[in-house]
């Protein structure tokens, strides 16, 4: 093949790999683009019973499942987490004084009627970043302290860093302790009536009561019944927000979460709540 014929062969194979990655990265926008942040707060005696494992003594108050973009998901595979860069957020899991005045559905620190409604947003920053009491890990069963939250860096925070506000581990972690402070699912529950009881609720007592205070439509998702149980379970509470500025929106879509199980395979597997009873353990 005569040189000028060769070069031209090698640059038509350069183009076209050229064209070929570029549709290979466009490809890798498209599945890393999201619309919108869901922050998920779940029930951890539920959560208990649907990983089947040896929960001890779990929170009696929602606790944070994660804050994740919709439709993506390990976004960054070369940030790896590092517990170093949240350390200032890690508390002790509960104090001395907590443990001896723990509410029902309420977490240390957090009682009906001092939430964003009531100026607990004054308080200090560090004092609200408890790590170990608002996003512990109820999933696995004896769990490295960390491994939860490494989980949800890799799989949701990669992703959420698009925005500036979200952009660091710290930033990622910090951002969602505030809204889990701000949004105070726990006082809102119990100021509305709703607690856990033997007795059943209906769906809509829950969609109803949480549309009315926070003026959006939620999404409850609850564990299906076993051979043994009437009724479904609650589970998980997902509250929609606007990619960048984080305020609430309506969560519309129809069917499952692609996130239930979150990687647990022996999960049951929350869905979407039917209409009708529900039981809130």
């Amino acid at each position: 093949m005569r040189p000028a014929a060769l070069r031209g062969a090698l640059l038509g194979c350069l183009y076209l790999a050229l064209l070929c990655l570029g549709g290979a990265d466009k490809r890798l926008r498209d599945n890393h683009e999201w619309k919108k942040l869901i922050m998920v707060q779940h029930w951890p005696e539920t959560v208990c019973e649907e990983i089947q494992n040896d929960c001890r003594d779990p929170p009696d108050y929602w606790t944070i499942h994660g804050l994740w973009p919709d439709k993506s998901e390990g976004c960054n595979r070369s940030w790896p987490f590092n517990l170093e860069e949240i350390k200032v957020l890690i508390f002790n899991y509960i104090s001395t004084a907590d443990s001896s005045h723990r509410l029902s559905s309420s977490p240390p620190g957090l009682t009906a009627g001092n939430g964003l409604w009531g100026g607990m947003m004054k308080r200090p920053l560090q004092d609200m970043l408890k790590m170990k009491a608002y996003w512990p890990d109820v999933i696995h069963s004896f769990p490295n302290r960390s491994r939860f939250w490494k989980h949800e860096w890799e799989k949701h925070g990669t992703c959420a860093a698009q925005v500036d506000a979200l952009n660091s581990q710290k930033k990622y972690f910090g951002r969602s302790l505030e809204l889990y402070r701000e949004l105070d699912l726990n006082s809102v529950l119990l100021k509305l009536g709703i607690k856990p009881s033997i007795n059943y609720y209906q769906v809509a007592d829950f969609k109803d009561a949480l549309a009315r205070v926070y003026g959006v439509i939620p999404k409850i998702q609850c564990l299906p019944p076993s051979q043994d149980e009437e009724v479904q379970t609650v589970g998980q509470i997902e509250l929609c927000l606007t990619k960048q500025d984080q305020q609430l929106q309506n969560c519309t879509e129809p069917g499952s979460s692609p996130w239930l199980a979150d990687g647990d395979a022996e999960s049951r597997g929350l869905r979407v709540c039917e209409d009708g009873p529900v039981f809130y353990p």
